[in-house]
């Protein structure tokens, strides 16, 4: 039988691939990061301030030595709060540069979150953008945190900075550089322990299929604190590039006028970040000459939307990629010539990643059948575990190998389709249902945004699917519609029994729909509430 797998091979050449990106400094993977930026060349680009490279070392040299000099110790768990700011990226990088673990929070952290998150990465001292600062700091001091605030550190600088960074060092493969916790989708989020080797090693190969260098620049409106955000830092920084930082995406459009103003050569976002712009934004219609790729990750973007992307900007390159915070970003990637005959695939493994598709025993499942299997993922990119779980360690990183718990299955040429998260299949009158279906099918309608299903208890069908939808528009979509579309389009079994619309999905901080949120609404609101029906009974 010919076994299940995408990409990659022996360890040795795996690790052979990884041999241009190692850091050779193994106390310096932020040395690494800057190291091809020139001087007077722009790293960083914010609300018309342009920081170089030059500037940049400056700082963050300087920042890591005060955190030495202040007796930081190796390995210690610092934290940080702060948007996409020049801040955020000079506050990671001398984290780093001091030797230490960088545990970035995301910007829209509440108090309990930041909290129990402080306590269980065990963080002495945290660094804190000057905008977020009025309410953090009454945090940090109700658990006796140190405050770090932005630009509050000039006089704990010494003298001689590069004398007190003489000597920091780190396990580059063993010791995490940061920890990055996940976006907690299924629960209460994990701390993701990332070496320097997983981020030299997965930088470099999203470098070479981008085809990166430092004439690039990023927009990037993911935050910095997630890891698909973290990506285009490290990218960009390590060919010498420059990264336009964006705080918000409230207003698509605004993010577009920058996009255009600082001629940005890419763009990336997670599905929902494309649905608004094509429905609910002038992206269609404007054109921006600098522009050459779009990176789209975070999840898998309903075909219409990817059709849609591809005839408004045919001559923008699109990346369709798959990846987890566990394999510190990205493990997969489909070719862009391959985007037509292979649409809907994630394709297959970077050079530095084997993938293999399992089913129950481990066995590999058939390529070109329709047997479906979970995706497990090895190589030098997968992280170290969780931060002090080992339970949840050894449930998804078993013998050196990352379970990542999404379902997918092989076509003949070995390309990977992922079929849905193994967590969220519904079992509806005795059938195996996977939400994504439904919800590429409801994308379908012109008067849709966006779908989640989920699936609630009944009597009669085990399960039954519910769908949020988020209209384009107010009116533009009913939930009658809703459901005659998918009855043309879907056996019975597989039309919502319920349909919700709502302005807007609930979300976790990386972006993701957070459907423990919509289980919950849906468990609490009451049959009479609910706005319709398929099978016909009177409310």
């Amino acid at each position: 039988m010919e076994m299940a797998t995408v990409a990659g091979s022996s360890r040795s050449s795996r690790t052979a691939a990884c041999e241009g990106t190692a850091v050779s400094d193994s106390s310096n993977l932020t040395a690494w990061l800057l190291a091809a930026g020139r001087d007077e060349a722009p790293a960083l680009l914010h609300r018309g301030r342009t920081v170089t490279y030059g500037q940049l070392r400056r700082e963050v040299d300087a920042l890591a030595a005060a955190l030495v000099e202040t007796g930081a110790g190796r390995g210690e768990r610092v934290g940080l709060l702060a948007d996409n700011t020049p801040f955020f990226v000079l506050a990671y990088l001398a984290t780093i540069r001091a030797g230490l673990c960088s545990v970035p929070f995301p910007a829209g952290t509440n108090e309990a979150t930041f909290g129990r998150l402080a306590e269980q990465a065990g963080m002495r001292r945290v660094l804190v953008q000057a905008r977020h600062l009025g309410r953090a700091a009454p945090w940090c001091a109700r658990l006796s945190l140190e405050v770090w605030p932005e630009g509050g550190w000039a006089a704990r600088v010494p003298a001689d900075a590069a004398a007190a960074l003489q000597g920091v060092a780190v396990d580059p493969v063993a010791g995490p550089t940061s920890i990055i916790f996940t976006s907690g989708s299924t629960g209460v989020p994990k701390g993701v322990m990332i070496s320097h080797r997983n981020i030299a090693c997965n930088t470099g190969d999203i470098i070479a299929y981008l085809g990166l260098s430092e004439r690039d620049r990023v927009l990037a409106v993911l935050p910095l604190s997630y890891c698909y955000g973290a990506s285009l830092l490290h990218t960009h920084l390590r060919v010498g590039g420059s990264v336009v930082l964006v705080e918000s995406f409230v207003y698509p459009d605004r993010v577009l006028d920058e996009m255009e103003a600082t001629a940005c050569t890419g763009f990336a976002g997670v599905p929902s970040t494309y649905q608004i712009l094509l429905r609910r934004s002038g992206f269609a219609r404007r054109r921006f000459p600098a522009l050459r790729w779009l990176q789209q990750a975070g999840g898998q973007l309903p075909t219409p939307f990817i059709r849609e992307l591809r005839q408004a900007h045919p001559d923008v390159t699109l990346y369709v990629m798959y990846g987890q915070t566990e394999a510190t970003a990205r493990l997969s990637y489909l070719p862009p010539e391959q985007l037509d005959a292979k649409l809907g695939s994630i394709g297959r493994g970077l050079p530095s990643t084997r993938l293999e598709v399992l089913g129950p025993e481990d066995q590999p499942v058939r390529p070109g059948s329709d047997e479906v299997g979970e995706i497990v993922a090895s190589g030098e990119n997968i992280a170290l575990g969780y931060w002090q779980d080992p339970a949840e360690t050894a449930r998804f990183f078993r013998d050196g190998r990352l379970h990542t718990g999404d379902l997918a299955r092989v076509d003949a040429d070995g390309f990977i389709y992922i079929v849905d998260r193994s967590r969220d299949f519904l079992k509806c009158m005795g059938n195996r249902v996977g939400p994504k279906e439904i919800e590429e099918v409801i994308a379908e309608h012109p008067g849709v945004v966006e779908a989640a299903v989920i699936g609630v208890p009944d009597e009669v069908w085990g399960e039954a699917p519910w769908a949020f939808v988020v209209p384009v528009r107010p009116g533009t979509v009913t939930p009658e519609a809703v459901v005659a579309h998918c009855k043309a389009r879907l056996p019975s079994f597989k039309v919502p029994q319920f349909v919700t619309i709502v302005e807007d999905l609930p979300r976790n901080s990386s972006g993701k729909v957070f459907k423990p949120q919509l289980r919950e609404r849906a468990l609490q609101q009451q049959p009479r509430q609910l706005e319709i029906r398929v099978s016909g009974r009177s409310l």
